[in-house]
């Protein structure tokens, strides 16, 4: 790619390129878990120095494919820290992608686990109880993989109600890949959704990250390294989309054409397509 220019690929562009790396051998995807969830915790540190200083509180919410695996990395990180972590699990340990549950397992060693089902009805305690005091809510349920309405239990967090009552609270609302809730593919949302203050995705930007309501639910975007390399088969055979710097101008969520000041262009007749017109 040439100097200043964004790469963005696709959900299904940036998974083919992760199961490249791995059959390849170059990686494994329990190192690209690891990685992810270091850079999540990185990047949280840096946005928010304050929550370096001395022991805090999180809230960990995963999902039941491996943007849940990412979330009990960082659990596990953040315990690490001596942090107090409350971690909850939609949907059943026993039915995670392997490399999810070898990192469930990892924190299952270290602290408990929340599990809610994702079948509805809820149960009746199938509620969720989060604590009355936190300072950071990391959304790991269900990254680019969702392609349909979210809903279930942790649906009611979504709400403008809730939203406002973590905001007013002061918690720090951090999103792993893209909120939970809103298409990756086109910023759109598919129904209720998780709006981040911060979100932390990998290797390459996401059209939902700069497209339509992306930019206002996603917050400040991270991009963090997981070490995939750029010059590999599988990102060369891949399709990219490539757009100029800041683009989160592409949102009409911003404004639209007349928020931006207007121009008189005059130039020559009918055919004459010079610079006057190109601009």
């Amino acid at each position: 790619m040439g100097a200043g220019l964004t790469e963005i690929l696709t959900a299904a562009q940036m998974r083919a390129i992760e199961q490249t790396a791995i059959d390849s051998g170059a990686v494994t995807g329990l190192d690209l878990m690891e990685r992810a969830g270091a850079g999540v915790v990185a990047a949280v540190l840096a946005e928010w120095p304050d929550l370096a200083q001395g022991p805090q509180r999180a809230v960990v919410l995963c999902g039941p494919g491996n943007n849940g695996g990412d979330g009990f990395v960082v659990a596990r990180l953040l315990a690490a820290r001596g942090w107090t972590v409350d971690v909850h699990l939609f949907g059943d340990p026993a039915t995670l992608p392997p490399d999810a549950r070898t990192n469930c397992q990892r924190w299952a060693s270290m602290g408990d686990i929340k599990t809610y089902q994702t079948a509805p009805p809820p149960l009746a305690d199938d509620r969720v109880v989060l604590p009355r005091q936190f300072d950071l809510l990391i959304d790991a349920l269900f990254g680019t993989g969702l392609a349909r309405p979210f809903g279930g239990v942790f649906a009611m967090l979504a709400t403008p109600h809730a939203q406002g009552l973590l905001r007013a609270a002061g918690v720090r609302r951090v999103a792993i890949d893209v909120p939970t809730g809103l298409c990756a593919d086109s910023g759109r949302p598919l129904g209720p959704t998780l709006a981040a203050d911060l979100t932390v995705s990998f290797h390459s930007l996401k059209p939902g990250h700069v497209l339509a309501e992306g930019p206002r639910l996603c917050g400040r975007v991270v991009l963090h390294e997981i070490g995939l390399a750029r010059s590999s088969v599988a990102d060369k055979a891949i399709a990219r989309h490539i757009l100029t710097p800041d683009p989160a101008t592409l949102s009409k969520a911003q404004g639209h054409k007349f928020n931006h000041g207007h121009a008189l262009i005059l130039s020559g007749g009918a055919g004459r397509t010079g610079a006057a017109r190109l601009a």
